[in-house]
């Protein structure tokens, strides 16, 4: 993935505080779409940034951006995570991790001493046209909500 690729198209499960719909990028064209692909819901980092993105939401509504957040972790887990933090935004579910492979993400990792599969923590802001405007690969979770929004401009 490039920017000024195409962003690959999805339909998924979506989950927010006031339960589950179905999401298609698609269908968001006409408005900036932050996604940001993080490994697991309710672990130190990706909760780190999931509020950070709570905290800054209306930042970002206000610049004309919806945020999703993609792992694959189940509707239910999303759920949770969503009702324990308030988070304003939703959780897509990406289960068989086709969408996470799609972006590239879902990648070789290594943690003490042993390799496995895993999310490559990645940010997308995809613009009105449904083209990739920017990429923040290997997200380190400090300042990276800020970095974001600043990408957005006026």
């Amino acid at each position: 993935m490039q920017v000024g690729d195409q962003a690959p198209d999805f339909t998924l499960p979506a989950v927010t505080r006031e339960g589950e719909e179905t999401v298609q990028l698609s269908a968001l064209q006409g408005r900036k779409v932050i996604l940001y692909f993080y490994p697991k819901d309710d672990t130190p980092g990706c909760t780190k940034e999931a509020c950070g993105f709570r905290d800054l939401a209306a930042d970002f509504a206000a610049k004309g951006a919806a945020i999703y957040g993609i792992s694959p972790d189940t509707s239910a887990s999303h759920a949770k995570f969503i009702n324990k933090f308030s988070l304003p935004f939703p959780l897509l579910a990406d289960a068989d991790k086709a969408v996470c492979e799609a972006y590239g993400v879902w990648t070789e990792k290594k943690n003490y001493g042993k390799t496995y599969m895993g999310v490559e923590r990645t940010t997308f802001l995809i613009d009105e046209t449904g083209r990739i405007a920017r990429i923040w690969p290997k997200v380190k979770v400090e300042g990276h909500v800020d970095a974001v929004l600043e990408a957005l401009g006026n």
